[in-house]
């Protein structure tokens, strides 16, 4: 298998600099990788060389996470639907016409609307870990729903908790069997830019604007039967916040989804990339072009 360079770029994207990864043939079938919380690209960086052999593969940083732009949240909306607009003006400007799209966490949401709106577009979605029904989500949301019906300043400051670096490493570890297998540098990274000056503001107004995409999940529910995509969901089934009977879900409206389990927590791909990466590319190899 040839090695492909991982280029690290930046672009434009309306008024803000989306940070990328980018690796593969440029003519090459794309497949899009969207992170989730409190992470970016990075949780991308041991995939993306087992898939660039044969696609195309890009992997941004949505606005606020990472190294993409991350105005205040008083200078800018921070909504998944906003998200959501960002991430079409960026397949745009890319010129991007047809992409596989893998999901995780917040990157569900992301992606489902983009499905949405772009039907013509998808060959195919794989979620990891990328929930749209609700007995998917745990009881680890529950603060966060107490946030939903009371938006007080006591519920949102309860929230604070879920951005320190205690609870991104306890996101990392709970469920694993070898905790030697987690990089400590994903964790280490993503508190980095989750105590960047104003970064616990836009965490708290994304945990508020969650409330959409669980109003969303019939509309996303309706995509899945009416357009059948190809779908492979990969979940680490020890994930505190989203749970195995969310990745059974989806066979209700695609019946011909393939489900796999893992023995790892919310990051699987810390601990399972190789696996996880082989299920991805026999899934990859059968989409149409």
């Amino acid at each position: 298998m040839k090695s492909q360079t991982v280029k690290h770029l930046k672009t434009k994207v309306l008024n803000l600099n989306i940070f990328y990864r980018e690796s593969g043939a440029k003519d090459a079938p794309v497949i899009l990788l969207l992170h989730g919380y409190p992470t970016s690209s990075h949780m991308y960086r041991n995939l993306i060389p087992l898939l660039s052999d044969r696609f195309r593969v890009i992997a941004p940083d949505l606005p606020g996470f990472g190294y993409s732009d991350a105005p205040k949240n008083t200078e800018f909306n921070y909504t998944f639907d906003n998200l959501a607009q960002y991430m079409q003006a960026f397949i745009d400007q890319l010129g991007i016409k047809r992409f596989a799209m893998q999901v995780f966490d917040y990157g569900a949401p992301v992606g489902y609307r983009l499905a949405l709106a772009n039907p013509e577009k998808i060959t195919g979605i794989i979620s990891q870990n990328g929930n749209a029904y609700e007995e998917g989500l745990s009881d680890g949301w529950n603060p966060i729903q107490k946030y939903w019906a009371d938006p007080s300043e006591q519920n949102r400051n309860n929230l604070r908790a879920m951005t320190t670096l205690e609870t991104t490493k306890w996101q990392y570890l709970t469920g694993v069997g070898d905790e030697t297998l987690v990089a400590p540098e994903s964790f280490t990274l993503d508190q980095y830019f989750l105590e960047r000056e104003g970064s616990v503001e836009i965490q708290l107004d994304l945990f508020k604007d969650y409330a959409s995409n669980v109003a969303m999940y019939p509309a996303f529910h309706q995509y899945f039967k009416k357009y059948q995509p190809p779908f492979l969901a990969v979940w680490g089934d020890k994930d505190p916040f989203f749970l195995p009977p969310g990745a059974e879900a989806f066979k209700r409206d695609l019946p011909d989804a393939t489900v796999k389990f893992y023995d790892t927590g919310h990051f699987a791909l810390e601990t399972h990339v190789n696996e996880i990466g082989e299920e991805i590319l026999t899934f990859l190899n059968k989409l149409p072009a």
